[in-house]
């Protein structure tokens, strides 16, 4: 791979370098992202987490669907794939059992997730895929100007509702538990240490593994909710942010102001999709069961 070098307002010693920089595509920046969007600093988590669980880079399949957060893969330097508007999830199925020895992480935004794709979600937490899905969370359909998502607050302005919103949102933590997560944490983009630790845990983890991450929008949501731009966000996060490990993920609920409750919920053993179609297998055909050959394993 051609790398462009980046043109830079000051001389960086000799030696010296970004620890994340070899896991992204540098020929593609700069992103998309707005100053003080939290997306950045997710992916920054994520190449963190890659580092520390020495992970095999080849084994590792990175798949988004549309949105801001879509173009994580993109910009990562990893096998990846950016799907259709809410397809992430049955493209990553697909790509998991095509090669059960893949780590397959679903990385994509809460509109992706949760609206056009939420029948997806529930279906493979359900069956308990061995998938990695990390949601980042800005509350609202950021890259298409700022309409109420599944997951805005009541009472926040948004484009679709000017003069608040009045609908319920989804409790994605609960709503992952409920469905059959075997993994479910969250925290915010102020939360760097403890979301690397969470992304380092699930890939040690079998079976349907969520990280929902907070974070701000300060372009549309924040501006249009009088509420500042990123720094303001994190000193937000810092503020309201309440660490309760094992907490009731019902009690977890985000609202437009309130405090936001952070930590890891659920850490379960379920047989995942894979083993138990294995089981059935086994049973049904004794030796004459073969393991299916990956088609490529490159």
């Amino acid at each position: 791979m051609n790398e462009t070098t980046l043109e830079i307002p000051y001389e960086i010693p000799e030696g010296a370098h970004n620890p994340v920089e070899p896991f992204l595509r540098m020929d593609r920046m700069p992103h998309i992202w707005c100053p003080g969007c939290g997306i950045g600093t997710t992916v920054n988590c994520f190449t963190r987490a890659l580092l520390a669980s020495k992970v095999d880079l080849d084994k590792v399949a990175v798949v988004s669907g549309i949105g801001c957060t879509g173009r994580v893969a993109g910009y990562a330097r990893l096998d990846s794939f950016h799907t259709t508007h809410g397809r992430a999830i049955p493209f990553a199925t697909g790509l998991k059992l095509s090669n059960p020895e893949l780590q397959v992480v679903v990385y994509s935004g809460d509109g992706d997730l949760f609206a056009i794709g939420g029948n997806h979600f529930i279906h493979a937490a359900r069956r308990n895929m061995d998938l990695k899905v990390i949601c980042v969370n800005n509350l609202t359909y950021a890259m298409t100007g700022g309409q109420t998502a599944p997951t805005t607050p009541g009472k926040v302005i948004s484009a679709t509702n000017p003069y608040g919103v009045f609908e319920p949102a989804f409790n994605l933590v609960a709503l992952a538990e409920a469905a059959g997560a075997s993994y479910v944490a969250r925290w915010t983009t102020y939360h760097v240490k403890q979301l690397s630790r969470s992304m380092e845990e699930v890939f040690k983890k079998k079976g349907f593994c969520f990280i929902e991450v907070l974070s701000p929008c300060p372009t549309l949501y924040q501006r249009r909710n009088k509420m500042g731009d990123g720094l303001d966000a994190m000193k937000f996060y810092k503020e309201v942010s309440k660490t309760r490990n094992g907490a009731p993920t019902s009690e977890c609920a985000l609202t437009k102001s309130g405090e936001i409750v952070v930590g890891k919920f659920v850490d379960r053993e379920r047989p995942d999709y894979i083993e138990l179609l294995r089981s059935q297998m086994t049973e049904t055909l004794g030796d004459r069961y073969a393991e299916p050959e990956v088609a490529c394993s490159c």
